[in-house]
């Protein structure tokens, strides 16, 4: 299965965070899943990184910084299309977030298994594995 994480999933996997569930450990650690990471989820580290939001904890790595650790732990890097974008205005409005809102798109247009842990995004499909 080809499995498209959300923002915090990713961040979580790659830091090895409690709040990753063991289902998404799983599913990651699954050698028949092939897991996938947006550059939508890049340029969202980016920004929140860049701005740090408060405080310099609210995004503690930098967007080049989880681009390596992403391509460090085999994660397939996928491209932001003009197609994906164009999608994004066909989604219900469950969500507010361009970021989330272009991840669920890309998911349903690839297709690929959207893993997430946002109740939001989760309505969107059915085929979206909320963890």
């Amino acid at each position: 299965m080809r499995l498209l994480l959300d923002t915090h999933i990713a961040i979580w996997a790659i830091a090895d965070h409690p709040n990753l569930s063991v289902k998404a450990r799983n599913l990651i650690n699954d050698p028949d899943n092939a897991i996938v990471v947006s550059a939508a989820t890049i340029w969202e580290i980016a920004i929140k990184h860049a701005l740090a939001r408060g405080s310099v904890n609210d995004m503690p790595i930098s967007g080049d910084e989880a681009l390596g650790f992403f391509r460090e732990a085999g994660f397939e890097m996928l491209d932001i299309s003009p197609a994906h974008a164009a999608a994004v205005e066909t989604l219900t409005p469950l969500h507010g977030d361009p970021f989330d809102r272009l991840l669920v798109a890309q998911a349903m247009a690839v297709p690929l298994r959207l893993v997430t842990h946002d109740q939001k995004i989760a309505a969107y499909s059915d085929s979206i594995i909320l963890v």
